[in-house]
């Protein structure tokens, strides 16, 4: 079926129906050994603008404004080969190792307690800290655990406060492994074998931290040969003793048999996560009623965004004499049309804010990232950038309201008929309302228009909409804002209708804020 030249639609506004407040750990980001992430990334002690610690102050700025919260450490595929104990002490004692993940030679100048350094000082967003349970098990997730939150008096907590942190980290959320549904995991394990062993991890760390949060893995994609069977045999192992189940997913165009991107289905990416957390929760769902129990778990979407995955800036390096450190890693340059797809995937996440209550957009600079650094230069923000940082400003301490969409349909080959656009309302904490929405279609501008609650009279609508005629328009080193959100000049609000009216262009993002 053709592209529609023009499409309608309509989002009834109505606080009577709300989904759930918004948890800030929605807004999470992930930071993973990996190519260039902590290294030239936020950690480069040469730098002009290092501090003190080394750490990269034009970094910290950018992820200030980005509004990330919660960040997970230190993998990813890392963590499933990492000792934990080689990044801490002094920084010259520090061993070298190999990192069979990414093919790269790990320094661990930086570890635990840099991290935690580096989290004070951009503002004091929360550590998620994972474990490695690929090549190890409970006994070091236990010696983790007493390092990191004891506060003194033991072997473990006496060593981290000699090495500079007198108080204890004090970290709430773990997770427990990393995608060991996937053979490319070191230390891979079937579900059965891996629902076992969290099991047991998850009652050992307990014994030492009753209150701590825990997230066991669920599957590292929707189409997984193993999905929901996976997710079936480790919550009946782990149901009790976990807080969260993991959900992993990448959206990159897929190829068309005339060798073209398929982009119509690109742009409705948000389609296959929304179903992917239906599924998981479903599951969720199933598996409290087969236990009878009454404790409740949740989904953390640890890992999400666009990644071009097999292309030339994710290849990683070979030979048995080549493990570079800190290579250029899976450093995708991302677009205009990106933006909206990356975009689209947050509305989805607030959409199920019932279900999701943490998230974590893998990863934050470098790798695939919002924000890119130059060695000894400038820090600049992707085209992703803006459509986090603006929800994550608008959105953070609000409500989400039932979403009542109308909207008038586009084709797409993977999915069949799609929403052309969709939208998302989130009662701000200051009484104000955000609505995000996303134009999904490749050549029709779409009429939106938003019907308030009886007896509003907005004070202002303002809207800022990031399109772009060149769907491959990029932020680059030398160009580095040719890609922004702009004020969308056809907001306005018409008082006789109780609407507010908004053209969306085509592949677009609009945030709207009406006071």
């Amino acid at each position: 079926m053709p592209q529609q030249d023009h499409l309608t639609a309509r989002l009834v506004v109505d606080d009577d129906f709300e989904v759930a407040p918004v948890n800030n750990r929605l807004f999470g980001s992930f930071v993973e050994h990996l190519g260039r992430c902590v290294y030239t990334g936020i950690y480069e002690p040469d730098h002009p603008t290092a501090d003190e610690h080394g750490f990269r102050k034009d970094v910290i700025d950018l992820v200030k404004e980005l509004g990330a919260t919660t960040i997970r450490y230190p993998g990813g595929n890392f963590v499933s080969g990492y000792r934990w104990e080689d990044g801490i002490g002094p920084k010259q004692e520090r061993p070298r190792r190999l990192d069979l993940a990414w093919h790269s030679t790990e320094t661990n100048e930086f570890g635990l307690h840099e991290m935690a350094e580096w989290l004070e000082a951009t503002g004091g967003n929360e550590l998620m800290e994972a474990v490695n349970l690929g090549t190890r098990g409970l006994q070091e997730a236990l010696d983790l655990l007493e390092y990191a939150n004891v506060p003194g008096g033991t072997e473990l907590s006496e060593r981290r406060r000699a090495n500079g942190a007198d108080k204890p980290f004090d970290i709430r959320m773990w997770c427990l492994g990393n995608e060991m549904d996937g053979p490319w995991q070191l230390g891979h394990k079937s579900a059965e074998d891996y629902g076992m062993l969290a099991a047991s991890v998850a009652a050992g760390m307990r014994q030492i931290d009753p209150d701590v949060e825990l997230v066991v893995c669920g599957s590292s994609a929707h189409g997984m040969p193993t999905f929901g069977k996976w997710e079936q045999t480790v919550l009946e192992k782990t149901y009790e003793n976990v807080n969260f189940v993991s959900c992993h997913a990448y959206y990159q165009p897929f190829f068309k048999e005339d060798g073209t991107r398929d982009m119509a289905s690109f742009l409705a990416s948000g389609v296959d996560m929304d179903g992917f957390i239906k599924d998981v929760a479903a599951t969720i769902d199933a598996t409290k009623a087969h236990l009878k129990s009454a404790h409740d778990v949740y989904i953390s979407f640890d890992e999400w965004n666009v990644w071009y995955q097999g292309e030339e800036p994710s290849k990683t390096p070979e030979g048995i004499g080549n493990w570079p450190v800190a290579p250029r890693l899976l450093e995708d340059i991302y677009t205009a049309a990106d933006a909206v797809v990356f975009g689209d995937l947050m509305i989805t996440l607030l959409k199920n804010a019932d279900r999701v209550r943490a998230a974590s957009l893998a990863q934050l600079v470098n790798v695939i990232a919002p924000i890119m650094t130059e060695p000894g230069g400038p820090a600049w923000r992707q085209t992703t950038f803006h459509p986090f940082s603006v929800t994550a400003r608008l959105a953070k301490g609000g409500t989400v309201l039932e979403p009542k969409l109308s909207a008038g349909t586009v084709d797409t080959p993977r999915y069949g008929e799609v929403d052309g656009v969709n939208a998302v309302a989130v009662r701000c904490a200051d009484g104000s309302l955000a609505v995000f929405a996303v134009n999904r279609s490749l050549e029709a501008t779409a009429e939106f228009e938003i019907r308030l609650q009886d007896g509003a009279q907005p004070a202002s609508v303002e809207a800022q909409t990031l399109h772009d005629d060149d769907l491959f328009a990029a932020n680059t080193l030398y160009d580095q804002n040719r890609v922004t959100p702009h004020a969308n000049g056809s907001a306005m609000y018409d008082a006789e209708s109780g609407v507010v009216r908004v053209s969306l262009p085509p592949v677009s993002w609009t945030a709207l804020h009406i006071k």
